[in-house]
């Protein structure tokens, strides 16, 4: 008889509730939890996925050492004999900073490897670390430490009961919502305009997110920032300007005032591509609404201006009132709060990193370094490297620079399941058990959502025998390096969940999580001012002095193009896609080649261009050749490219991956094209040309 199975998918943010049926150790369907509070049934098609990971041939259960005559695999003692020899051996000859981190986005997917991965950082004791955050959201952690007093106060958008959604550089029918955990997203914006309110999108690109938006404008790549000043601008002009609450502890409206006074809807007409009329419209109906909410997401984040547009997004909803309260941006109140016992400081530019000297943030350096750090010569240079469920040569800035710099490593050793364009460079790869043989927990997630929920799954197949979770080759290698291995057990990541739970706020328990499977809902977001915040003082920080000074980038032609490279390039994502985790899913790659450079119908014409012709696509780094896909949905002078594609490399082990390879968008993106200010990778608006093939 089949039996069914609750949890929630943790391929992506959106955490929706699913329903396994399943019987004798076979998956019969997955299907969304309608019991679940928070995604109401909703799924996306990337939940079967769950089921074609773990059955996935190429699948690594133990570990493997690269040899000359190829993979063999090996046992768990020896391949930790040899990775805690050549790291301390390492470390000893060339210092602690020889050896680097870098851990990938998935990381915050599970529950293991978030409880128990700090701590591995903290026994290297290593300067060089990096993750997939400064090819992504650092500019809001930046702007929630300056303004708010600490990287993970990051405020949601409570789109459940605000009437204004201004959106910009986000496509959440595509992510099902990101920094803004939102599953069944799609009728969450349908609701909006159902009872009467408004969801305007800004984007250059006529998204996915578009068709149920109330109105669409596109915005020329990297100029949201002016355009937020010039809303800024008429919110001042118009006397809108309403904190309530909040003026009680907001400190420097009046410099923002000042900032504001030149940037006019008329000034920047011409520089965002959105007329002067619209402008001033837009900004007065966002500043009169009942309640409005402005949200930006990763096409505003991975910008030469990034750190600044979230500053002022954040400096929008705090002037008009729209924050801490309903229909406004909030923080959560999460039953396992990362912040419960957090305290503000500084966590910026400590060190820089020793080629570019570009600032650490929250203990990381940004990944844009990681290649030049691992190929110039000298002293504390990168010659050992630790993955941990990262792809960094598919996600990272000029990744045919990272993949030739692998080359060039000591020893490197991956945390990972697959045999991937990254970790084949690896000489050990470490497997952990995945996905359905893991219970979990959302500790990030829970955090960024646009409503408060707990809930907790149990395993739903045991693991393989004598494979190892990934908490348990975490606190392995943590015992080995430390030298601390006599009287250590491995603790399952339970222990600290449950401690966690009695002391959040709702005095939940794990025993009570499992005996609520399809999850508890905790309520709306509620207001917490000013006791959430981690300024010293208490206080917003409105105009933090480190990004009033950034300012002064605006008015150094920045924004300039060349006229050998004409086009900005934008990146794209998929409801089918998940960076590049999800490509040995033959069913959700199968199909139209989503693998296309967009662009639009007038500009194909001017370069005599025909639907599906091989175009050369050159920027400073590299070239690829792409089909074209020509359409009217994306602005004049801007092209598109999916990210996470580009799976053709020698040696990769993902046989269907491999079938729909498709090119990689980072052998074109420019390690030296970032926001200044943090580091942070700047994908949007990379200069290239076109030339038909």
């Amino acid at each position: 008889m089949s039996k069914v199975h609750y949890r929630n998918c943790n391929l992506c943010e959106a955490i929706c509730g699913i329903e396994i049926k399943h019987e004798n150790g076979e998956i019969l369907s997955i299907a969304g939890d309608k019991n679940d509070p928070f995604s109401r049934g909703h799924i996306c098609p990337k939940a079967v996925a769950l089921k074609d990971i773990y059955l996935d041939a190429n699948r690594l259960k133990f570990p493997v050492r690269r040899t000359k005559n190829g993979w063999r695999q090996i046992s768990w003692e020896a391949a930790f004999d040899e990775v805690t020899a050549k790291i301390k051996e390492i470390q000893t000859c060339h210092g602690r900073n020889a050896v680097a981190i870098y851990q990938g986005n998935p990381s915050v997917h599970n529950l293991g490897t978030m409880l128990n991965n700090r701590e591995l950082l903290k026994c290297l004791k290593t300067q060089n670390s990096f993750s997939a955050t400064s090819v992504d959201q650092l500019p809001h952690h930046f702007a929630g430490w300056a303004m708010f007093g600490h990287p993970l106060l990051i405020p949601i958008p409570d789109i459940d009961r605000t009437d204004f959604f201004l959106i910009l550089g986000a496509n959440p029918l595509a992510s099902n919502g990101s920094l803004m955990t939102a599953p069944d997203v799609a009728n969450r914006l349908e609701a909006i305009k159902q009872r009467g309110g408004k969801v305007v999108l800004i984007d250059p690109r006529k998204t996915e997110t578009a068709r149920v938006a109330s109105e669409h404008h596109f915005v020329k790549p990297s100029s949201d920032v002016y355009f937020l000043l010039a809303i800024m601008n008429r919110l001042f002009a118009e006397n809108l300007i309403n904190l309530g609450k909040l003026k009680d502890f907001t400190d420097d409206i009046e410099i923002l005032r000042e900032i504001s006074k030149e940037f006019s809807p008329e000034t920047v007409e011409d520089i965002t591509g959105i007329s002067a009329s619209e402008i001033r419209r837009l900004g007065s109906e966002f500043g009169t609404a009942k309640s409005a909410v402005c949200y930006g997401r990763m096409g505003v984040s991975i910008q030469k201006f990034g750190s600044l547009c979230h500053w002022l997004i954040n400096s929008i909803n705090i002037l008009t009132g729209n924050f801490d309260r309903a229909g406004g941006a909030m923080f959560t109140a999460p039953a396992f709060d990362v912040l419960a016992a957090a305290k503000g400081g500084n966590v910026f530019n400590r060190w820089q990193s020793r080629v570019r000297r570009l600032p650490e943030f929250i203990g990381e350096l940004p990944v844009v370094a990681l290649s030049e750090e691992i190929l110039t010569e000298g002293e504390g240079q990168i010659k050992a490297l630790i993955t941990s469920c990262g792809n960094p040569v598919l996600s990272t800035p000029n990744g045919n620079q990272l993949d030739k710099a692998l080359e060039n490593l000591e020893f490197m050793v991956s945390i990972d399941i697959y045999i991937n364009e990254t970790t084949r460079h690896a000489d050990i790869i470490l497997p952990p058990a995945t996905g359905l043989e893991n219970s979990h927990y959302d500790v990030i997630f829970n955090a960024f959502a646009v409503r408060n929920t707990a809930k907790y799954s149990e395993p739903l197949f045991v693991k393989t025998d004598g494979a190892k979770y990934d908490w348990e080759i975490f606190q392995e290698l943590v015992h080995r390096l430390s030298g601390e291995t006599e009287h250590l057990k491995s603790e399952p990541p339970e222990v600290k969940l449950d401690l966690g739970l009695q002391f959040g706020k709702y005095k939940l328990s794990l025993a009570e999580l499992s005996e609520n499977p399809h999850g508890i809902d905790l309520g709306a977001l509620q207001e917490c001012l000013p006791n959430r915040l981690l300024t010293e003082n208490k206080r917003i920080n409105l105009a933090p002095e480190v990004l009033v000074k950034d300012l002064h980038r605006l008015k150094t032609g920045a924004l300039t193009v060349s006229e050998d490279f004409p086009f900005a390039l934008i990146g794209r994502r998929h409801l089918r896609d998940n960076n590049s985790w999800l490509h040995n899913s033959e069913r959700l790659v199968k199909g139209k080649n989503r693998c296309t450079l967009l662009i639009n119908a007038l500009d194909a014409e001017r370069l005599n261009l025909q639907n599906k012709q091989m175009v050369k696509v050159s920027s400073r780094v590299g070239t690829i050749e792409i089909p074209c896909e020509i359409t009217e949905n994306i602005g004049r002078g801007v092209v598109s490219i999916p990210h996470g594609y580009g799976h053709g490399r020698a040696g990769v082990k993902l046989d269907t991956a491999k079938k729909y390879a498709g090119v990689s968008l980072n052998d074109l993106t420019d390690e030296r094209v970032l926001d200044e200010l943090t580091g942070n990778a700047a994908f949007s608006n990379v200069r290239v040309r076109l030339e038909a093939r």
